[in-house]
């Protein structure tokens, strides 16, 4: 196998992603309460071929396995998410030792094997409970999220290499709140915009409770699937100021308070016509301002956009789905257009040049806050060969092309400390159900074995040279 030029600087960190409701299974053993993902999946029609996290890749019972899966792949880090209803089953009131000890469990054999713990502590699976009271259009789902952090923070305690508050807030607050393509499934713009606020506000509210509990130096991170959207015309006013728009509502609404401790006033004019945003209090900026240690990019693909000329229908090409409503609150004269092949599976394209300039842009406005890649992969209809391997030529090519990307982004002097891809594991693609594979190792649905793809032995290289492997993998 022939190598590139590319080498990375010592001591990046190289990991692997993993969500709870996507991997764990044992939806109802274990003490583990229901989700919102739970009520989501079992409704008919909102999952493809009706499927369910039920089951899933069974790692509550073979996260042994995988931990020895993760060390032999060489990684430094496993980046994982702790499901609130298991140990936390109403999301308020006891907590459930059983969901916990999984956890510390978790984390004791991570670290026998040399891998950094990296936790998230939400990724989208809310205690049904809490949705019932309102979710995260409900204020106090905040504060509820910020006990069940801190909780965490004591039972964990410092073992735990980085502790990142919530992976991707966008996709909770719009498409579960606003386009209904992913749980709790509802069409409201109004509370999608106080979904926005009130998961900032938990952001800012968990972080300050761990660090309560661990002290000052401990490393907070969110992570942001911050969107790369182009206008169609550059030259084009009306086209900027669509791009604009999506902008707004798609990173700086959540940059913006995390990290300058506002929100931009585009913004809230924007809206204005749907909420008022008088869920925003006194005091709320400055708690969710606070300092991160590190702040989480996903980047799998871009848009291009253009205002709407009123003629025709509008096209709603924006990678996210197809809702009963647009997840993008506010920008009725907003279309997207499709972008340029290749695509993946997903349907989403191949663009690592939009990768660079998205962490150029982030690393150059935030030269303080060091970044990392928190996931990036690609979903491809894989097929098992003859020989019974996986050649996953097409994933090689994508991570490559968009490692060669990262590595432009610390080429331009940018603070990078490291990439995660996504995923570990084939596992349970959210509304998309088990039709859709974005893991480097393989699971048989039906057995539950795993088996690695030839992008897994082509991860293990780049993760134990420091430097990028070629494409023309063979194994």
């Amino acid at each position: 196998m022939t190598s590139s030029n590319r080498t990375f600087p010592d001591g990046f960190l190289w990991g692997s992603a993993t969500a709870s409701y996507q991997i764990e299974g044992a939806a109802t053993e274990g003490g583990r309460g229901p989700s919102i993902w739970d009520t989501f999946s079992h409704t008919p029609g909102k999952v493809l071929g009706g499927d369910t996290g039920d089951v899933a890749d069974d790692h509550y019972h073979r996260w042994p396995e995988d931990v020895q899966h993760i060390k032999n792949l060489g990684l430094h880090a496993y980046r994982f998410s702790i499901s609130w209803p298991r140990v936390q089953p109403g999301g308020s009131g006891e907590f459930n030792a059983e969901g916990i000890a999984f956890y510390s469990n978790l984390v004791d054999a991570l670290i026998e094997a040399g891998v950094q713990p990296v936790v998230t502590l939400y990724h989208w699976d809310l205690p049904q409970e809490l949705e019932d009271e309102g979710g995260w259009a409900n204020r106090e789902t905040a504060f509820r999220f910020a006990a069940y952090a801190e909780r965490m923070a004591r039972e964990l305690g410092d073992r735990i290499s980085v502790w990142t508050t919530l992976n991707e807030p966008w996709c909770a607050a719009y498409l579960g709140y606003a386009s209904g393509v992913h749980a709790p499934g509802l069409t409201d713009g109004a509370k999608a915009l106080a979904a926005v606020h009130h998961l900032n506000l938990a952001h800012g509210l968990a972080g300050r409770a761990v660090r309560k509990v661990l002290g000052p130096d401990t490393k907070i991170s969110v992570t942001l699937n911050l969107h790369v959207t182009h206008p169609v015309d550059p030259s084009s006013a009306d086209d900027r100021a669509a791009v604009r728009k999506i902008d707004n509502l798609g990173n700086e609404a959540f940059l913006q308070p995390m990290l300058d401790g506002r929100y931009p006033a585009e913004l809230l004019e924007q809206t204005a016509h749907i909420t008022d945003w008088a869920f925003v209090q006194d005091g709320d900026l400055e708690l969710i301002n606070i300092p991160l240690s590190i702040l989480g990019v996903n980047y799998y693909s871009s848009s291009r956009a253009q205002k709407f000329s009123g003629i025709g229908e509008k096209r709603e090409a924006d990678n996210h789905g197809d809702g009963a409503a647009s997840p993008w609150v506010g920008a009725d004269d907003v279309e997207f257009l499709p972008q340029p092949g290749p695509y993946t599976s997903m349907g989403w394209n191949i663009d690592p040049a939009s990768f660079t300039s998205l962490l150029v842009d982030v690393g150059t406005r935030y030269p303080g806050t060091p970044l990392m890649v928190t996931e990036n992969g690609a979903a491809f209809h894989d097929t098992v060969s003859a020989d019974g391997r996986v050649h996953d030529a097409d994933r090689v090519d994508y991570l490559y092309r968009h490692l060669d990307a990262v590595g432009a982004a610390l080429d331009a002097g940018i603070d990078l400390r490291g990439y995660f891809v996504w995923s570990l594991l084939d596992n349970f693609e959210w509304s998309f159900g088990y039709d859709r594979r974005f893991g480097i190792i393989r699971v048989d649905f039906q057995t539950l074995e795993r088996s690695w793809k030839d992008s897994a032995y082509w991860y293990r290289t780049l993760a134990t040279t420091n430097g990028l492997p070629g494409r023309d993998v063979t194994y």
